[in-house]
């Protein structure tokens, strides 16, 4: 599982090196391949392989002869690549991607249960709570 948040920079290259907690947490048998997708509001989400597969499934069994879930199906599938973790824990992140979330030198890395979030640093205060109290009630309303 991931969790936490951690600054992190792009290198002219548009490489990035995964913070060791991250890294240490992918799963050894997932190898060097992870995958890549343009995610919900503007970051990026990065999967080990046995996650990705769990979601690639659910999306591959919906109904092709059915437009919504197709058009959903092409939607989700263009926006996913594969990408691989070099000997010093750097992944390689495609421009276009890095344009999408807006990625420019500083990153935010966050920890999101079975994926790693990549975001703009702007981008991300506009997505968590602040509020430590806020957060308390959100626990009350979703896990009570």
């Amino acid at each position: 599982m991931f969790n936490s948040s951690y600054d992190a920079k792009l290198d002219p290259k548009g490489r990035l090196v995964l913070p060791a907690k991250i890294k240490s947490a992918i799963p050894e048998a997932n190898g060097s391949t992870l995958m890549l997708r343009m995610a919900e509001d503007y970051c990026l989400a990065l999967y080990p392989m046995v996650e990705y597969r769990k979601l690639e499934n659910k999306v591959k069994a919906l109904n092709i002869h059915n437009l919504e879930q197709r058009t959903f199906q092409r939607s989700f599938f263009s926006t996913v690549v594969e990408v691989e973790l070099d000997s010093a824990g750097r992944l390689l992140i495609p421009k276009t991607y890095q344009a999408y979330a807006k990625l420019e030198k500083d990153v935010v890395v966050v920890g999101n249960g079975i994926r790693i979030e990549f975001w703009n640093p702007e981008q991300y205060q506009k997505f968590v709570i602040p509020d430590p109290a806020e957060v308390s009630g959100q626990m009350e309303k979703f896990l009570s």
